[in-house]
């Protein structure tokens, strides 16, 4: 597969990935606005924060390492030893779901059983949620080395689906049944999402399109573990690889839900703070999540198929480096526009946001305050998955190990900061901790690219330079919109929010104009691919 075809299949994988990302937010979204209306903020923010820390903790734990590990380099290798590896994250699943699933019922604050019934049930199904996905991970990265988009695609937004519908039933008709509901939910989610890969790949192997892309494995039983005769049973050079991801994933993964941890570890918001929190950041993290998420997976397919890991850029093909470094650059400026224009909007909209979404529980006190701060955090947040994203799919493994070092450092900064702003700024003080978080590891990237590009004449981090005359449209359009939210909003009635609201629109469609006027060259890559 060359390089051009390598970079269509990945964009169309990013924007299909971005599409499902906006599905499963939007949808979460609207449930956390019906659920407000029913529910108590207890129990949201126990299944929000609480239990869903604990499945995103085994999950990530268990198979990160492996896919990154296993998503690197070509799809030609064997795969017979590569599929006995990833059927490892299972057994690792267990181990971390009994282990965190005794921490969580035995050492942490258990909620009050009159607000927040059957956390012990819900704790058992989200951790035995999380063994049920790892049961899938084989089908999942066997997908996405050959880029099947649609698969995904289907396969996440039936489970989203399934799980909201079902959701919406037993909130309706049994609010009684508290973490029961939340339970099931999830349960059905991993259950069609494994389904859905295995219904797909028992059809696909054997058909006449399998043959005619070759596709590696020809029948079911191939998926499953296999001895081979005078082989070893993993690939030791994947499996060192994994060991080194798996030490560093264990300290992103205390990095990217650090102030979850701390929250659940250290009480320093209740229940009903911690569902607000939640909500706001869900509300947040709407745009980063669907749009930045996906082009960091996708993309790290890219990179790591086009360039080779641990080589320099004097020993890669001369084209894949021009090709490697010319979409970085604009990937940087296409993330970077996004950031910039949220945070500059995102200021003076989040009261409005906020009371249009969930009223003065969430418009009153902290919460426009908390928004505006997370704004200005989904800039951090553009630009560290772009140059992270390129940083790891070129890594060899002693600087993967040597950066290790720099992660376990940052993990214990991250949280001692968490901690101390939290007890002096209340949850903003997570916003600003993440924020500083994100500024060191964007400054590692960077210096790594620097570096790795600095022997050729591509720069590809000119893509962090905006326009100056797009600068200077966003400093006016966020005084104007500044001014606006002091004299129309929030409380003078909907003519005065709507003037506010025609005002934002406007100072955006001139910042969309001021691009489609500066920035030629992104424009025509974002039409092309």
């Amino acid at each position: 597969m060359g390089s051009q075809e390598v970079l269509s299949q990945t964009t169309r994988l990013a924007s299909s990935s971005a599409l499902l990302q906006v599905l499963f937010r939007v949808v979460t979204f609207g449930l956390n606005a019906f659920t407000l209306r029913y529910l108590s903020r207890e129990l949201i923010g126990v299944v929000n924060v609480r239990l869903t820390l604990l499945y995103s903790t085994v999950v990530f734990l268990a198979r990160e390492a492996f896919r990154r590990a296993c998503l690197s380099g070509s799809t030609k290798r064997n795969w017979t030893k590569t599929i006995n590896l990833l059927w490892l994250t299972v057994p690792l699943g267990v181990f971390w779901s009994i282990f965190l699933g005794l921490v969580w019922l035995h050492l942490l604050e258990v909620p009050d059983p009159s607000v927040v019934p059957h956390y012990q049930a819900g704790v058992v199904a989200f951790g035995l949620s999380a063994i049920i996905e790892l049961l899938g991970e084989p089908l999942w990265v066997l997908a996405q080395a050959h880029l099947f988009v649609r698969l995904k695609v289907i396969a996440e937004s039936l489970s989203v689906v399934s799980k909201c519908v079902l959701t919406v039933i037993l909130v309706v008709l049994y609010p009684q049944w508290g973490l029961y509901i939340f339970s099931l939910a999830q349960l059905l989610y991993v259950t069609v999402l494994v389904m859905c890969y295995v219904i797909y790949f028992v059809m696909f192997l054997g058909s006449p399109e399998a043959t005619k892309k070759s596709f590696p494995v020809a029948r079911m039983k191939a998926l499953l573990p296999n001895l081979m005769e005078d082989e070893t049973f993993v690939n030791w050079k994947e499996a060192r690889l994994t060991w080194s991801f798996f030490k560093q994933s264990f300290l992103k993964q205390i990095l990217t839900e650090g102030e979850r941890y701390v929250m659940t570890f250290l009480n320093v918001l209740n229940f009903g703070d911690q569902g607000v929190y939640d909500i706001v950041n869900n509300l947040g993290s709407l745009v980063a999540r669907f749009i930045f998420l996906p082009i960091e997976e996708s993309f790290y397919v890219f990179f790591a198929k086009v360039l080779e890991r641990g080589k320099n850029v004097k020993d890669q093909k001369r084209d894949d480096v021009a090709m490697a470094a010319n979409v970085l650059e604009l990937l940087l400026k296409l993330v970077l526009l996004i950031g910039l224009t949220i945070t500059v909007f995102g200021y003076a909209y989040s009261q409005l946001a906020l009371d249009i979404y969930g009223g003065s529980v969430l418009s009153s006190g902290t919460g426009p305050d908390l928004l505006r701060c997370y704004s200005l955090y989904v800039l951090f947040l553009a630009i560290n998955g772009v140059t992270e994203c390129f940083t790891f799919a070129l890594m060899c493994k002693e600087e993967v190990d040597r950066y290790n070092f720099v992660m376990l450092g940052l993990s214990f900064t991250f949280l001692c900061i968490s901690y101390f702003l939290t007890r002096w700024h209340g949850s903003i003080g997570f916003i600003l901790a993440n924020c500083f978080n994100m500024g060191i590891r964007i400054a590692h990237s960077v210096h790594y690219i620097y570096d790795y590009f600095k022997e050729s004449t591509y720069r590809p981090l000119a893509g962090l330079l905006p326009s100056p005359f797009l600068v200077l449209v966003y400093i006016i359009s966020g005084v104007i919109t500044g001014f606006s939210e002091v004299f129309f909003c929030c409380d003078k009635g909907w003519m005065p929010r709507l003037i506010h609201i025609s005002v934002g629109a406007l100072c955006f469609a001139a910042a969309i104009i001021a691009m489609f006027c500066t920035e030629t060259k992104l424009i025509h890559f974002v039409r092309s691919q």
